[in-house]
């Protein structure tokens, strides 16, 4: 049969199911979302992703679930759940959010459009691709997004652009939106899929569409992606040739529409069920199954509980809604390892319980997230024998004070010390205060030493004391060291970074001079940079209220609360000021913790005689040698202060950050409970030492 016949048979057989009743429209109006209820005992709401702006923002273009069980997806509706669709056991489905995208191309050729979605996942525009037909036959249609708005798909469809313009041979990428025509409700599934093709046949985007209907659903085929009301009249006048009669389903109907998504395997396409959740206020429920629901997105995870998908500010939101304690399963096994004291993981599971509970909704369809942002929640891949049973140990205890539940912060290491609350929020309360956590420097017992080196062409770095030996000593004192192992990799920090390459490799027999001995970067003392002044300026930019310079000549630390943390930095010899003192971590790259020193790379400071110091980066040193002449200090050169410690001076001006551990350090530091599990304390005692004036309830 020819493709024009099939349209003109595809046409008629349109016509026939118009025919045969009179056509409907499908009206549901989505009432406003109930109130989501505090955490409780019985269940908690994890979201996995979510869109919030700056308070909080983790976003795909979809999310592809799955379970070994077959899955019942409902309608939430403001009396009951209406079932819409099955989704088959140990296949993949696809969710995303009927908001505005972007429609970059479409091609037969698979080969053409997986070259430009590896073009785009490089970019910001993340990229999903769905099957169609035409009168050519199937075609893929590649799109970019979610967006929050139209303006904002069309500077999308600006930047696709360009990112894929070797590849549109003359397509123009446009907006598209959530505006519709609608047949109405039509009499079965298959009629709406016999409308779809015919509509598709005739140059039009189509999808088949359910639509809940009292305490059902019905099926219809929507037509187009309008951004606005002109796209809308000129789409419904187009489809008017057809003799199809569609009227607009209003802005953002409530509904499901049903496309074949392509997948993003560069080698094949593929053919998987997209459910695209419309309207708003419209919400998908997963009800979960003994198997779990798997969420390739999120490192493909399986987690325990429901699942329930929306739109929140354009984006999807996805929110695991799981028991409790069951939650704690997982916390307790991703915050931390299962083979630690029984007495350290009950602490732990009392302090998440009471963290959790604390929240209230917090981000607005969910209690919680499953980042490090509140607690760490990896679904059923965390749980453990041992973290279980020190949940089901303490079920329902909780820290309390003045009658109400504490919010137990925590942190993987307070480095020695636990922070006082005017050195993370600038302000105190009698909860916290900056306590001994001894057993915080156990994190660095299995950590090698590394040995801080000199190379002969002036570069420093470090080596890992398993590949190196110590050969004697230069004529100023300073340890030599020999490499004893084939291709030693020397690197910028005095850790293993898989991400980093290393500085150089050094072979058997190669030397360096010593500058230090350091321990191995971890939880407990760590190393970062040295940072150029330009990737500070960089990291600094929106996170100060200071105006910065061009070129940053000095960092200093001026100020440090109880506990040695940093509280005051002076920039150039100006305060440098943030919303509040823990802020200096991610203002300053990223730092483990504000338990630091500041060592500049290229400058030196000289005492002179009469005790008067002076400080220089740019003014020439020069050094007078045993024989009278006067020698130009250089990169490389070694300078060593009072305490003894020796550095090089390296080219350029930069800042090396030295500190002790992990996190904002406030309550209980994981790895000092563990310490004090490992003397005999009980988890009631690690508690009260970390939390002041507090109480252990059972709820």
């Amino acid at each position: 049969m020819s493709r024009s016949n099939w349209k003109v048979r595809a046409l008629k057989a349109a016509l026939k199911i118009m025919l045969a009743g009179a056509v409907m429209s499908t009206v549901w109006t989505a009432a406003p979302q109930a109130q989501v209820q505090a955490a409780s005992m019985d269940s908690i709401r994890v979201a996995l992703f979510l869109d919030l702006g700056s308070k909080y923002k983790s976003t795909v273009p979809a999310v592809t679930i799955s379970s070994q069980e077959a899955l019942t997806a409902s309608f939430v509706t403001p009396n009951a759940n209406i079932q819409a669709a099955a989704l088959n056991a140990g296949e993949q489905t696809r969710l995303s959010s009927n908001s505005y995208r972007v429609k970059v191309m479409e091609s037969k050729d698979w080969t053409v459009i997986a070259e430009a979605v590896k073009k785009l996942q490089a970019t910001v525009d993340k990229p999903v691709v769905f099957s169609s037909y035409t009168e050519q036959g199937k075609v893929y249609q590649l799109y970019t997004g979610m967006y929050a708005s139209e303006q904002a798909a069309k500077e999308a469809a600006a930047r696709t652009a360009l990112a894929a313009a070797v590849y549109l041979k003359g397509q123009i990428p446009s907006a598209k939106g959530s505006m519709h025509l609608t047949t109405g409700s039509l009499a079965s599934e298959a009629d709406a899929e016999a409308m779809v093709r015919a509509l598709q046949y005739n140059g039009v985007d189509a999808f088949k569409a359910i639509v809940p209907a009292g305490e059902g659903v019905s099926y219809e085929a929507w037509a187009g992606e309008a951004v606005n009301e002109a796209e809308l009249s000129a789409l419904q006048s187009s489809v008017s040739k057809t003799a199809i009669t569609m009227v607009p389903t209003g802005n953002h109907p409530v509904g499901l529409i049903l496309r074949e998504d392509a997948g993003l395997d560069a080698a094949a396409p593929q053919s998987m069920v997209h459910y695209m959740i419309s309207g708003p206020g419209s919400k998908l429920w997963l009800a979960g199954t003994g198997a779990g629901i798997n969420v390739k997105e999120r490192s493909g995870r399986t987690y325990r509980g429901s699942m329930e998908a929306g739109s929140k500010n354009g984006q999807l939101y996805l929110v695991n809604t799981v028991p409790f304690e069951q939650y704690l399963y997982s916390v307790v096994g991703a915050e931390v390892p299962s083979s630690w004291s029984m007495e350290a993981l009950k602490a732990q599971a009392v302090a998440a319980r009471s963290y959790a509970l604390y929240q209230g909704l917090r981000f607005e369809v969910a209690h919680v997230v499953d980042t490090v942002l509140t607690q760490a929640y990896n679904g059923i891949s965390s749980e453990a024998e041992r973290t279980t049973a020190a949940v089901n140990a303490t079920a329902g205890e909780v820290l309390m004070s003045g009658g109400s539940i504490v919010e137990a912060v925590f942190s993987s290491n307070s480095g020695g010390v636990t922070a006082d609350p005017s050195e993370v929020w600038n302000s105190g309360n009698n909860l916290f205060a900056a306590v001994e956590s001894p057993g915080d420097a156990s994190a660095q017992a299995a950590l090698k030493k590394w040995y801080a080196i000199l190379l002969p062409s002036g570069q420093t770095g470090y080596v890992r004391e398993d590949n190196v030996k110590e050969t004697g000593s230069t004529l100023s004192g300073l340890k030599t060291m020999t490499v004893t192992a084939n291709s030693t990799n020397v690197r910028p920090l005095p850790m293993i970074q898989s991400s980093v390459q290393p500085l150089t490799q050094m072979n058997p027999g190669q030397t360096a001079i010593v500058l230090d001995i350091v321990s191995e970067s971890g939880s407990y003392d760590w190393v970062r940079g040295p940072f150029t002044s330009e990737q500070l300026l960089g990291s600094l930019k929106g996170r100060t209220s200071t105006s910065l310079p061009s070129v940053i000549t000095s960092l200093e630390v001026t100020g440090r609360g109880p506990s040695g943390r940093v509280t005051e930095l002076t920039l150039n010899g100006q305060a440098l000021k943030v919303s509040y003192p823990d802020m200096f971590r991610s203002a300053l790259g990223g730092l483990p913790s504000t338990m630091f020193d500041i060592e500049p790379t290229g400058s030196y400071t000289v005492l002179g005689a009469n005790g008067a110091a002076s400080a220089s980066s740019s003014t020439p040193l020069t050094i007078l040698g045993a024989d009278q002449a006067k020698r130009p200090a250089a990169a490389g050169m070694i300078i060593m202060n009072g305490a003894g410690k020796s550095r090089a001076l390296e080219s350029g001006q930069g800042f090396r950050f030295v500190g002790k551990g992990n996190g904002h350090g406030l309550g209980l530091s994981q790895w000092g409970a563990k310490g004090m599990a490992d003397e005999g304390y009980d988890y009631k005692q690690i508690l009260q030492h970390y939390y002041r004036n507090t109480t252990i309830v059972k709820d």
